[in-house]
């Protein structure tokens, strides 16, 4: 198959290369005409995943979306949620009838509208292309997959018949798919992992130990689930790999930006001299507000979410939001 990925990044690089090395067509989409060049002649990348080759044959890098996207019949994005409107756009002209599907990675709500990435997806392409709309999702850093450590993740999308092929098109010795067709569960779990994730972090960078890491984890699955089935999602899918697998993951890994941001507030940093030291997007800083909003709007109570969200965009004190959510009423365990 013809396969474009779009994004040049840890994860659009790591995904190219496991589909190029599977036999697949593929070109590598990087907005950098200069970063394009370096890698395709270099066959690595140094800036976003040193140190894992990228094969020599029917691996193409380019910065020309008119090339990268020729009679390609899947297109996958690996941009940040903050970027996939707009390459949406740019990319509606060239999506025809050839295309079987389109897939997103970004973990994330747009902060203007609230919305998934699908719904984004869906608003912005073309009708052919709506109905072929997925998410690849699931705990699944770059890093090891790049190095082919064994994994498994989620395709989700409406369509069971070209989700079943997409699992086929992608799987490998180390790289395992299930297919899901609650594509907002998948979506909604993805999204609110990375919160988590940074109070995680947080609560390693002020010193705690597992057990209240543990504590974050579980009651923040609680978050998940509760938000998600509001928004009319499956339960059962947040219980899943792009639930509570991905919820760990992003919580335990040294791999984990969001967890990285995390620990560096609870060390007492500042997060916009954070950011502007990163080369990469922590999607959760940007979820934060979204998903806070959406809770909001709809009546949901996050506990930690809102933490967080003083921590970040409020000034609060990070051990006295954990204080905060330590001497809350009394409850019963539930979801």
């Amino acid at each position: 198959m013809r396969i474009s990925v779009i994004g040049a990044g840890g994860w659009g690089t790591a995904l190219a290369r496991l589909l190029a090395r599977k036999g697949h067509s593929v070109c590598l989409w990087a907005r950098r005409p200069q970063f394009a060049q370096d890698l395709d002649r270099k066959r690595v990348n140094e800036k976003y995943l040193p140190g894992v080759p990228l094969p020599k044959d029917n691996l193409h890098v380019t910065s020309d979306l008119t090339e990268a996207l020729q009679e390609t019949e899947i297109v996958l994005l690996a941009v940040p949620s903050f970027a996939v409107r707009e390459t949406a756009r740019k990319l509606k002209p060239f999506l025809g009838k050839h295309v079987l599907a389109v897939i997103n990675t970004a973990k994330g709500l747009e902060r203007e509208t609230l919305y998934t990435m699908s719904m984004v997806l869906k608003e912005e392409l073309n009708e052919l292309a709506q109905q072929k709309i997925f998410t690849l999702s699931g705990p699944s850093h770059a890093e090891e997959v790049g190095r082919d450590a064994p994994t498994s993740v989620v395709i989700a999308g409406e369509d069971a018949q070209t989700g079943i092929a997409l699992q086929r098109a992608f799987m490998t010795e180390r790289f395992r798919l299930y297919f899901s067709d609650d594509i907002l569960g998948v979506e909604y779990g993805g999204t609110v992992k990375n919160i988590i994730a940074l109070a995680a972090g947080i609560s390693d960078g002020l010193g705690y130990g597992d057990n209240t890491k543990a504590a974050l984890i579980a009651r923040g699955l609680a978050e998940m689930v509760r938000l998600g089935v509001k928004l009319g999602a499956r339960r059962e899918t947040f219980f899943g790999l792009s639930g509570l697998g991905d919820l760990v993951a992003t919580c335990t890994s040294r791999h984990s930006r969001n967890r990285a941001v995390g620990y560096r507030i609870g060390q007492g940093e500042k997060l916009p001299q954070i950011l502007q030291s990163m080369s990469m997007v922590a999607e959760g800083v940007y979820a934060t507000q979204a998903v806070r909003a959406l809770a909001r709007a709809q009546g949901v109570e996050l506990p930690i979410t809102e933490a967080v969200y003083a921590i970040l965009y409020e000034n609060s004190d990070p051990l006295e939001q954990l204080n905060a959510l330590m001497t809350r009423d009394p409850k019963r365990e539930g979801l």
